[in-house]
């Protein structure tokens, strides 16, 4: 055999252990030395210890810290009791939720519906029964329009008009909230979110008319541009009719359009007859004699003298 072969193949066999025996030793060195355990950081939150409904006034009971990863720490969460003790609860807060500052109503701002109302906002209360309040499903959240229907002043027909529109719905009776089943709550009145004009308007229609909720869509943000509707436009042509009102008022005609006043035409005036012509004064004769008077007419002389000629 070749020299020269059996030479490179012993140079390349040494060179080949050589190369095994240092990974050989890395590799035991790298795993003979413990590894480090990761370090993470964690962070106190306070949570929900039981379902939170909206109203509530939060207090200890009520709440509990757990610890969470700083880095899943969520933005607005506590991680003290005490910065959420006697807060009112102004949005559902779940079981084991951590409890967020937008959740929460500042402290002395009230108990019940008042935290829930917004600044600048006012709640206001309609008496509702089974017709008005959509048969009990009108529920906290829901969004309505507010319809009246009344005589205008001045006009005897009953006219129906939309006077509010997407009105949000903050409780129905004494419920702030619906339950998961979304059962129709039996509630005598219904608390309306609105702005302190519309208070006046709505209160003004529940005193001078007769309110109608009607519920609408909670997607549903268009504000439709109604002109309402009267009694005499929805009868059409069948109200096109002169009714003569009792005690001699004025007549109201009544065509598709709606009603319009009119004074009562005046009868007419008939002018007297003119008056006889006078009778023509005759013609007379006046003798005085002294102190006497003697008047004669000219015709009564005539008359005597052609009797006395004609016995």
């Amino acid at each position: 055999m070749d020299r020269r072969f059996l030479t490179v193949l012993a140079v390349s066999l040494v060179f080949a252990l050589v190369v095994s025996a240092l990974f050989y030793s890395m590799t035991s060195k790298a795993g003979s030395q413990p590894k480090k355990a990761e370090v993470i950081e964690m962070k106190d939150v306070v949570v929900a210890a039981r379902p939170l409904p909206v109203g509530l006034t939060v207090k200890a009971a009520d709440v509990k810290v757990v610890k969470i990863p700083a880095q899943a720490f969520p933005k607005g969460a506590f991680s003290k009791p005490e910065d959420v003790l006697d807060r009112p609860v102004v949005a559902n807060i779940l079981a084991e939720e951590p409890i967020l500052e937008g959740r929460l109503a500042q402290r002395g701002s009230g108990v019940g519906l008042a935290p829930v109302i917004p600044v600048g906002m006012r709640a206001v209360t309609v008496r509702v029964n089974d017709v008005v309040g959509v048969a009990g499903f009108v529920l906290p959240g829901m969004r309505v329009d507010v319809l009246i229907t009344g005589n205008p002043p001045g006009n005897k027909t009953t006219v129906t008009k939309t006077i509010l529109q997407n009105i949000l719905v903050l409780s129905a009776g004494k419920t702030l909230q619906t339950d998961a089943s979304g059962k129709p709550v039996d509630a005598p009145n219904v608390t309306l979110l609105v702005t302190p004009q519309q208070a006046e308007l709505l209160t003004l229609a529940g005193n001078e008319g007769r309110i109608q909720l009607v519920l609408r869509n909670g997607g549903d943000q268009n504000i439709e541009n109604t002109t309402g509707l009267s009694l005499a436009a929805l009868y059409g042509k069948h109200a096109r009719m002169t009714a003569e009102p009792i005690g001699g008022q004025d007549e109201e005609v009544f065509d598709e359009v709606g009603p319009r006043r009119r004074r009562p035409q005046p009868a007419p005036v008939v002018a007297p007859p003119p008056p006889p012509p006078p009778a023509p004064v005759p013609d007379q004769i006046i003798t005085i004699r002294g102190v006497e008077k003697k008047v004669e007419t000219v015709q009564a002389k005539k008359a005597a003298e052609d009797t006395g000629r004609n016995p």
